[in-house]
């Protein structure tokens, strides 16, 4: 599992059901030895062996739900309430479709487009920057989308803190997935997925 790029994460929450972060197994045992841990909520349950029992030369075994709910309320620190803009995040968000064309493409082909363009002020923010194709961000260049008559199909947003959970996981369990979808607000892409 140490080689994997993309391991399996356990999704934590607090007793208040808000989520906390993921965690990798070793991290979820820690939470399982330390007696912080209310309940399972997860649907898929993950084992991890342990070490060997000197007496019964047994190896032990640690199993984990895929969703685990710890003791106390998680207080987020405003610093943390605010989901980072990453390229990784931002395609997810747009689902990898070019807000002008409205083609749906590979990474590898997008770019952060910004509406606003940063050398005409504007920022580098969730609001003011959409995912494009190579050919539409070519195409717009230094303008703004009314300037290249290139209308957004779709607007911008930033994401909430529990969408950003949704956008840092590559591989989310489909239970994960709801328990994060069910708080979403509407105008999330990810609130009906």
């Amino acid at each position: 599992m140490g080689g994997m790029q993309n391991p399996l994460r356990i999704l934590i929450v607090d007793s208040h059901g808000q989520p906390v972060r993921w965690a990798a197994l070793p991290r979820a045992a820690r939470y399982y030895a330390s007696g912080k841990v209310v309940t399972d909520l997860g649907e898929n349950l993950f084992a991890m062996s342990g070490g060997y029992q000197e007496r019964s030369g047994l190896r032990s075994e640690f199993v984990t739900s895929s969703i685990v709910m710890i003791r106390g309320r998680h207080r987020v620190p405003m610093t943390h309430a605010h989901v980072g803009l990453t390229k990784h995040r931002l395609f997810a968000r747009d689902r990898n479709i070019c807000a002008y064309c409205g083609g749906q493409f590979i990474e590898a082909d997008l770019t952060v487009e910004h509406i606003v363009p940063v050398s005409r002020g504007g920022r580098h923010e969730w609001t003011n920057v959409v995912t494009a194709c190579r050919s539409c961000n070519t195409r717009k260049g230094n303008r703004r989308p009314e300037e290249a008559r290139m209308p957004l199909l779709f607007v911008p947003y930033a994401v909430c803190r529990n969408e950003g959970f949704i956008l840092s996981n590559r591989r989310i369990l489909a239970d994960q997935m709801a328990f994060l979808q069910a708080t979403l607000p509407k105008h999330s892409r990810w609130a009906h997925a």
